[in-house]
């Protein structure tokens, strides 16, 4: 009875700090609970859960090295290491992505080869808790003494890899595993014990996730303890070798004291992530102010329209403001997957739908490139320009985006609703149905939709019995004026067009809160709500101060950014005019297998003469596909953003 009181009051206390914080409490639905049958989606899960695990599987097993390291440290006869430093976090990735695809597909087999690699994982565990097989089996001597060398990132990954298996199957080994480790790390790091500063962010979030699935507090407190860590320039006894400057690793200012991003993009993602999940349980504002002015510079100057980040392969990160090239855009898959996870949380903390518009352009464009159409091959950096030198690739010696865009894709049903005391939320559109417990009643969800190539929503709601609460719909930003991107992007043609909403085929009163729509009334079981998105195709201009992309535009309809792409006109895609006033054609179309819409216009190409001396122009009518369709048909050219003038042509025939 006293544990349940004293539990009650921490929660009193929690809820007592958001509301004096002005957070917001609201919890995702997770992806465990939701059933996608979305005609968009579903396929791709689908196809994570075959073919994308088992190239994952494939390469960690087989091809590579990765596996058997775990093999070698259990033996225990001296061998050697193969591989990078960090390659255990592949592990631990493709292990995650496969507990996600255990819970939307059962399948014994993949549960059998989860447990066979978990055995293997246990059997490396030295008995202090210390897991990590390039130091094992280079010297354990030589163990943190170096921060860049990822010993906490990998074991973060395997936190997070451990926790989803467990919420799958049940099964503690491998938690237990984890928090052997945790354990380990906690006694070593801390107040009053060893200073560190993570050289690749990841551990925090996981901790968070430990925490809440063991209920240990210690391990929150241990993530909140190395947010703090960073920006105190504490020399003495900190050693790195890959940290080009501490901006590289955002360790210049404290976590609570920055206002502007830095460095290696996935590192800031998962550290922004990481201080959003500490907020949330914490009810830490500070947290919150600092993450708001770096969300600014992140979306308002330093995001690529497809919602990629990280502009520079010299620091897999960012460079200057506005410093947006497109040929040579680096634009991590991990990155964008990155956005995807912030800027969930930061939606949970506020309440702003303005988070879930950025996180829906990542996801659709910049992350969804990064995973062939085929299932099977990759794109580690997502360039929005190519004169046909890039192409997708079996594996990579880094294979971090691979598992990582395979964990995004089987767990999507996490992004989908959220709920808080007095409504649910709907924030990304698609097909899928869950049942979500109020404070009152629960609620049974059917959404239907053909997004993104259609605009009409449909959400029917059953519920156990008839209640008020509030049902929040997001508008996204697209349909009014890309506000989200601080006017970075802007569209060229406004049409005025607005969503519709009725309830049961009837207008109904409703209110705008950030970002949504909000219908608030006695709902009661067979509500049918028609929302209804206008899809319509746009031109969209960069500001002035993205030097690389003035006199051109970019096309979008709906969250979907689109590019030209040579196989589809005549190889080329570099000598396209496209003047602001263009009218589009939206068609069907096939990209291979995979049914879209594509966009046609007749507009002036530019055709170099046979003696290479002289140009014409015609018309000539041309296709725009999705951009995450491109180079799924060998290596092509293709462009994102195309002058709007012959003069601005950048052709080398």
């Amino acid at each position: 009875m006293k544990k349940v009181f004293l539990l009650l009051l921490v929660c009193l206390f929690q809820l007592n700090l958001f509301a004096q914080n002005g957070l917001q409490k609201i919890e995702f639905i997770n992806f465990s609970q939701v059933n996608v049958t979305d005609a968009f989606w579903k396929p791709k899960i689908d196809k994570v859960a075959t073919k994308t695990l088992a190239a994952c599987i494939y390469q960690t097993e087989v091809a590579t090295p990765r596996l058997r390291n775990f093999e070698r440290v259990a033996r225990n006869k001296g061998e050697q290491h193969e591989g990078i430093f960090y390659d255990d976090s592949d592990v631990f990735k493709a292990l995650e992505a496969m507990a996600y695809s255990l819970k939307t597909h059962p399948n014994a087999e993949m549960e059998k080869k989860c447990d066979e690699w978990i055995d293997k994982i246990a059997a490396a565990q030295q008995p202090d808790g210390y897991l990590n097989t390039w130091y094992t089996l280079k010297g354990l001597q030589d163990r943190y003494t170096d921060m860049s060398m990822h010993e906490d990132y990998n074991a973060g990954h395997m936190i997070e890899a451990a926790v989803a298996y467990f919420n799958a199957t049940g099964k503690r080994k491998f938690l237990d595993v984890c928090i052997k480790w945790a354990d380990h790390f906690d006694a070593l790091f801390g107040p009053g014990k060893r200073h560190w500063v993570t050289g690749h962010q990841e551990l925090e979030l996981a901790l968070v996730k430990l925490y809440k699935t063991t209920k240990n507090e210690k391990y929150l407190k241990l993530a909140d303890w190395l947010l703090s860590e960073r920006g105190k320039r504490l020399a003495k006894g900190y050693t790195w070798t890959d940290w080009k400057d501490t901006a590289y690793a955002q360790d210049v200012l404290p976590v609570k004291e920055q206002t502007q991003i830095t460095g290696h993009a996935v590192r800031a993602m998962y550290m922004y992530t990481g201080a959003a999940d500490v907020a949330a349980q914490t009810g830490d504002i500070d947290y919150m102010r600092a993450m708001k002015k770096v969300w600014e510079d992140v979306v308002y100057r330093n995001m690529y329209i497809t919602g990629g980040i990280g502009s520079a392969g010299s620091n897999e990160g960012f460079s200057n403001d506005y410093d947006l090239p497109n040929e040579q855009a680096y634009c991590e898959t991990c990155a964008s997957v990155g956005m995807v996870f912030w800027n969930q949380r930061m939606n949970a903390l506020t309440g702003d739908a303005m988070y879930m518009d950025v996180l829906e352009r990542s996801l659709y464009n910049g992350a969804l490139d990064g995973l062939s159409l085929t299932g099977d091959r990759f794109f580690y950096g997502n360039p929005l320009a190519s004169r046909g030198q890039h192409q997708r690739r079996e594996w990579f010696g880094t294979a971090c985006c691979p598992a990582n865009i395979a964990r995004m894709v089987a767990s999507l049903g996490d992004y989908i609703y959220a709920k808080s005391n007095d409504g649910i939320y709907v924030n990304l559109f698609v097909g899928s149905n869950t049942s979500i417990q109020l404070p009152k009643t629960k609620v049974d969800v059917k959404m239907e939709t053909n997004y993104p190539w259609e605009g009409k929503v449909k959400v029917t709601l059953n519920v156990t019995k008839t209640q008020k609460f509030k049902l929040f719909l997001r508008i996204p930003s697209w349909v009014e004026d890309n506000s989200n991107t601080g006017n970075l992007y802007s569209i060229a043609n406004k049409t005025g067009n607005i969503a519709a909403l009725v309830v049961n085929k009837k207008p109904v009163p409703y209110k705008n809160e950030n970002g949504y729509v909000v219908i608030e009334r006695e709902w009661k079981s067979g509500d049918e709500v028609l929302w209804i998105l206008p899809m319509e195709t746009k031109v969209v201009m960069a500001k002035d101060s993205v030097k690389q992309n003035n006199s051109r535009i970019a096309i979008q309809r709906g969250p979907i950014v689109y590019c030209v792409e040579g196989a589809d006109n005549n190889n080329k895609a570099w000598n396209i005019v496209l003047p602001p006033n263009t009218k589009f054609e939206t068609i069907d179309y096939k990209i291979m297998d995979e049914p879209v819409k594509a966009l046609t216009a007749e507009v002036p190409v530019v055709l170099v003469a046979e003696d290479g001396l002289s140009i014409r122009t015609e018309k000539r009518k041309i296709i725009a596909i999705p951009y995450y369709t491109w180079a799924n048909r060998g290596k092509n050219e293709m462009q994102v953003w195309l002058p709007t003038t012959i003069k601005d042509v950048k052709i080398n025939y």
